[in-house]
């Protein structure tokens, strides 16, 4: 097993690896490591209490984050006539029909976010196969189907973030950039880890959120109190 590189040793000194943090604390120690060459991004990793194998015990949902994400988001919308234009004059990257479901089975898939009007998702459940192991299906359960096409664009690229529980009951997401100021990033990972807590499902049993780390892109994991990044 090869051992951490200088820069990783450096980056984990004054960490006590079994110490779960208070999140204002565990941000300035994250940012104070965060010394790559370019604007690494801060991430929040939640594990929860739920075996997402069962159907009723699935969290998925969307998060406006209150100061962004600080990351260029490139929208595709499926929408024809009028919110076609309107999807345009919002900001959307790429606007189609046929064309774009064309442009996607080829493998043309230049977007990171995707957005579907009603009436066109009987066109877009055909790339089920290759948007959805992306993580770039439409769906109605997190405003991305939806008639309101302005909002949906203005929201995605304004900083909204999808999540989804994934196999091992982790969800993560990027809640910043590394040189957003310590309390901004504080309020953006409060307002991912409300909106996870208030996505429980039916069935999770005993504690939901188990536990919480904040890291950035190069840097390694701070443990998180959990009641601390819940607002408690």
């Amino acid at each position: 097993m090869s051992k951490p590189g200088k820069r990783t040793r450096a980056a984990r000194e004054g960490i006590d690896r079994t110490k779960l943090y208070p999140l204002p604390e565990a941000v300035k120690l994250v940012k104070e490591r965060a010394s790559a060459k370019f604007d690494e991004t801060i991430e929040v990793a939640m594990n929860l209490g739920v075996d997402p194998r069962h159907a009723d015990q699935m969290v998925r949902g969307v998060v406006s984050l209150p100061n962004g994400s600080g990351r260029s988001v490139r929208v595709a919308v499926f929408a024809r006539g009028a919110k076609a234009d309107e999807a345009r004059a919002a900001g959307a990257d790429v606007v189609g029909a046929e064309d774009l479901v064309e442009k996607v089975t080829a493998g043309n898939i230049d977007f990171d976010r995707c957005i579907a009007t009603p009436d066109l998702m009987p066109l877009v459940g055909r790339l089920g196969k290759v948007l959805g192991p992306r993580g770039l299906m439409p769906n109605p359960k997190v405003g991305t189907v939806t008639m309101d096409v302005t909002a949906a664009v203005k929201g995605a690229k304004g900083g909204s973030v999808e999540f989804r529980v994934e196999k091992a009951g982790i969800i993560h997401a990027g809640v910043g950039k590394a040189s957003f100021p310590p309390e901004k990033l504080v309020e953006n990972i409060k307002a991912f880890a409300d909106a996870v807590a208030k996505a429980r499902p039916a069935g999770a049993k005993g504690t939901f959120v188990q536990r919480v780390a904040v890291s950035s892109t190069m840097g390694p994991g701070i443990k998180v109190e959990p009641a601390s990044a819940l607002g408690g």
